[in-house]
């Protein structure tokens, strides 16, 4: 995606599957309709061109969409138009989420040598198109009230060092929030909390999360909070339907947003309709690129405390590197950046689960 936003790959080349592929599996794809009711008794969903459709399971994956922060308000009424995602041409506002490839499609229309971007939220998505642009020739300003960004996921250390980074690349980093937002000729005028005087910027990107898409699974009782919620085996709050990827949460969890969570989803939501074991489960997993560093994390990095210290192998900050994290003799937690090897993940049989 990274390498799509900055125009060195096309689409096709990064598609999830090929168009025949659908065929092939003897798949029924459609793509000019949308579901706009679920029957979850009746095991039917109807489509916006009229047609319903009727299966023994129905999987919900409707994803998320970009969120929005409080002043999407003060932009709404000053174009007088819907927010985004409804309408906004964003090459009009200046304004722009990342969730699409339409949405990078906009967005690297813009990324070009010495343009004014603005990234409010400094989390991956943030962080890499910071990089992106860098490398384009961008100039950018990155702002996110979180210091250091990032740190629940890789530990404080790892998150204070893979921060200062943007520094280091020219990227200016401001530890505040943006308050306002005002779509003028000249550009977006920004007001950034703490600073008297608004800046000016080409474009201005929304980086500060996602929220699941839940509306059919509200409209049709299901129940929902944070995501549509479902059990081990992502099944729902009723037996006929399931939730897979974004738009799911699992009882007693926070909710995954990242590639590999939406994989293990489909694979229990597959082994439960066919009747068969899911198989063990294995520690979280996720990688990021910035600044052509690789960084890839495992399990949990919770701070040094009574209960828990960090191991490091190599000098942190001299890339390749590695963190772990021990609760005990136990690893729970790795984060390692250039040296991918440091979290490989396996399971063996002769092992417990605990123990995998």
């Amino acid at each position: 995606s990274k390498e799509y936003l900055a125009g060195a790959k096309e689409l096709d080349s990064i598609a999830l599957q090929a168009p025949e592929w659908y065929a092939e599996q003897r798949i029924d794809l459609v793509t000019d309709a949308l579901v706009v009711d679920l029957d979850p008794a009746a095991g039917t969903v109807a489509l916006s061109d009229g047609r319903q459709l009727s299966g023994d399971k129905i999987i919900l994956a409707t994803g998320g969409h970009s969120r929005w922060p409080d002043f999407e308000r003060v932009v709404r009424e000053l174009l007088d138009r819907p927010p985004a995602g409804e309408g906004i041409p964003r090459s009009t506002t200046g304004i722009h989420t990342l969730r699409s490839a339409e949405d990078a499609d906009a967005l690297r229309h813009v990324l070009c040598s010495r343009a004014r971007l603005l990234v409010a939220g400094a989390g991956l998505i943030g962080a890499e198109v910071a990089s992106t642009a860098r490398k384009l020739g961008c100039e950018v300003v990155l702002v996110d009230p979180a210091d250091p960004p990032i740190a629940v996921a890789v530990g404080t250390r790892v998150a204070a060092w893979l921060h200062s980074l943007h520094a280091v690349h020219g990227v200016e980093t401001v530890t505040a929030t943006v308050e306002k937002l005002e779509s003028t000729r000249a550009g977006v005028v920004a007001h950034i909390a703490g600073e008297t005087d608004p800046r000016t910027f080409d474009a201005v990107l929304l980086a500060v999360g996602m929220v699941p898409d839940t509306a059919l699974a509200k409209a049709a009782g299901l129940e929902v909070d944070n995501g549509v919620l479902v059990d081990d085996r992502q099944v729902t709050s009723h037996p006929n339907v399931l939730a897979v990827g974004d738009c799911a949460r699992r009882r007693g969890h926070r909710r995954a947003e990242h590639w590999e969570a939406a994989l293990h989803d489909g694979q229990r939501a597959a082994a439960t309709i066919l009747g068969v074991d899911a198989g063990a489960e294995t520690a979280p997993w996720f990688w990021t690129d910035r600044y052509d560093l690789h960084v890839e994390v495992v399990g949990e990095m919770p701070e040094p405390d009574a209960e828990h210290e960090d191991v490091v192998r190599g000098t942190l900050g001299e890339p390749p590197f590695a963190v772990f994290t021990l609760r005990g003799e136990r690893v729970i937690g790795a984060v390692a950046v250039d040296d991918p090897n440091a979290c490989l993940l396996y399971t063996s049989d002769a092992a417990d689960e605990e123990d995998s």
